[in-house]
């Protein structure tokens, strides 16, 4: 069973930056298709942004875009958030596919494997 970490969150003042990691017990995650999802009390997750398997392909969500970068090295998945709002609190998840797909999509249900989260508070 394949089992993910994110790390990173906490308390951030209103234009600050953080930079989640997300790491998976004893396999890397440079070929898999990822995803970085968001869930705020009594919302709805929201996929936040997402990449292929091959890391050319990226989705953002629109509430995101020019603020977000999802990136990743031979073993972890970022997720670089700047310019922070009050509306970007919530847990942040780093939920990987089980299959290999070069496009990169944003829906929950096509993922199989999620961690804990990892807590983002925007917040002066």
């Amino acid at each position: 069973q394949l089992q993910l970490e994110e790390s990173g969150g906490g308390l951030v003042q209103p234009g600050g930056s953080v930079r989640l990691s997300c790491a998976a017990s004893g396999i890397a995650l440079d070929a898999y298709a990822v995803g970085w999802f968001r869930q705020a009390p009594g919302k709805e997750r929201e996929g936040v942004s997402c990449m292929g398997s091959t890391g050319a392909s990226k989705h953002y969500a629109d509430s995101v875009k020019g603020r977000f970068t999802i990136s990743r090295d031979n073993e972890k998945v970022y997720l670089e958030m700047n310019s922070l709002k009050p509306k970007d609190t919530a847990v942040y998840s780093c939920p990987v596919r089980s299959i290999w797909i070069v496009q990169a999509t944003c829906h929950p249900q096509e993922y199989a494997y999620w961690g804990q989260g990892t807590q983002v508070t925007v917040s002066s």
